[in-house]
């Protein structure tokens, strides 16, 4: 197995589902990790004293494995190598690749001291089918490229060394890719790993969107990932895309604009974050915001522009790391400010916060405390910033990105 980090978080939420009564469900952009999630997992049941029989791991990228097969004779070609009145673990490693997959994974389900995991690289695993035939049954563990904090520890770099320049390891992770497969390209150079994220990117593109959904017109689709990918971090919404690219003379109607996002989000390429409204504590329904899953990808999507602010690529950075730590995350928006982030908690617990660069003078520091100090609630308020010193004020405490992005 590869050297890097054993994504401690993930596994652990496996071995607290192991053996209920569950399909465990891991979904994620491609390459993020999810194979090797399952293979760690398999080398840790092992290690239980689970016996090497009663694991069943089934690759469907390969072709050999479901080439002239129906779902069928998977299924009992899985079910003749069960173990009798032993619990059998069963991995479907992208399951999608199987026509009818639904019927098999329903299959094993219904058979006795059958756990199941599966895996796939886009919603197409949950969509409605799927869902529909296995509501109630199953949990999503959804599965992110590395942390800031799983990147250093790949790189074997000492998080304890208090004179380490976080800065400068911050923009190698920002600025390269937190993809596992591409941190292990560091030593072959930028090329290199611009190379695989191409790839991966256009593998996305094509298997998992423009093929599925049959979208001729790919330059408009090209097009609108782009603007996104040019955006993060801003509200937006399909008709002010649509009428921002009519002014390019590019003429895409609001509809699909909504809809190609959409393939974009159901395939993990960018998330999508809701608005609240903080006075009236409820979800609005437009203006919502994307962050890319990789922000590497803005490489392959934005080129040598990518984004100038580096407040939003840090915002990106501070949204992933939520995301991770459970939280359901929306953005908060009232009439007299606007918060980055409001978080529950997966205690159930609110929380806000504000993410910025530096506090380099008293106009960003009045704007980017007041926006939480605005808040009216006893909820804990924190801002994120890379400021070496930091100073809490009115109850909102105020830390340093870096430490906060490598505190478990």
């Amino acid at each position: 197995m590869t050297n890097y980090t054993s994504r401690k978080q993930y596994l652990s939420k496996l071995e607290f589902y192991k053996n209920k009564d569950l399909i465990k469900v891991v979904s994620g952009l491609r390459r993020s990790g999810k194979s090797t999630l399952l293979e760690l997992y398999r080398e840790h049941l092992l290690k239980q004293g689970i016996g090497k029989r009663q694991i069943q791991f089934y690759d469907f990228e390969l072709p050999e494995n479901y080439l002239n097969k129906s779902w069928s004779d998977i299924y009992f070609e899985i079910k003749k190598k069960m173990q009798a009145n032993k619990t059998n673990y069963v991995f479907l490693d992208e399951v999608q690749n199987i026509p009818f997959f639904e019927k098999l994974v329903d299959g094993l389900f219904a058979t006795q001291n059958t756990d199941i995991y599966i895996t796939g690289s886009n919603a197409f695993l949950l969509s409605s089918e799927l869902a529909t035939l296995l509501s109630g049954r199953y949990i999503e563990i959804s599965i992110l490229p590395f942390s800031f904090n799983e990147y250093l520890l790949t790189r074997q770099i000492d998080t304890s060394n208090k004179y380490l320049n976080y800065e400068a390891l911050f923009f190698d992770y920002v600025n390269e890719t937190s993809l596992p497969k591409g941190v292990e390209l560091r030593e072959s150079g930028f090329d290199k790993i611009y190379e695989y994220l191409s790839a991966i990117y256009t593998t996305i593109i094509e298997k998992d969107i423009t093929q599925r959904h049959q979208i001729n017109d790919k330059r408009a689709f090209a097009n609108i990932a782009k603007f996104v990918a040019s955006n993060i971090g801003n509200a937006l919404s399909p008709s002010n895309i649509s009428t921002t690219l009519k002014r390019d003379e590019q003429y895409i109607h609001h509809a699909t604009v909504e809809k190609y996002i959409e393939y974009l989000v159901e395939s993990f390429v960018f998330y999508k974050v809701n608005r609240f409204d903080l006075k009236g504590k409820k979800q609005l329904a437009t203006q919502e915001k994307y962050y890319l899953a990789d922000v590497g990808l803005l490489n392959v999507l934005v080129g040598k522009e990518r984004i100038h602010d580096r407040g939003h690529i840090l915002e990106n950075i501070v949204y992933l790391e939520l995301l991770r730590r459970g939280n359901k995350i929306w953005t908060g928006t009232s009439r007299n400010t606007e918060v980055d982030f409001v978080c529950k908690t997966p205690k159930g617990d609110i929380e806000y916060y504000q993410v910025a660069w530096q506090m380099t003078n008293e106009s960003i520091v009045e704007r980017e405390f007041g926006a939480l100090e605005k808040i009216n609630d006893n909820y804990p308020k924190y801002l994120l910033t890379t400021d070496s010193f930091t100073q809490n004020r009115n109850g909102v405490k105020h830390y340093n990105v870096f430490n906060w992005l490598l505190d478990d």
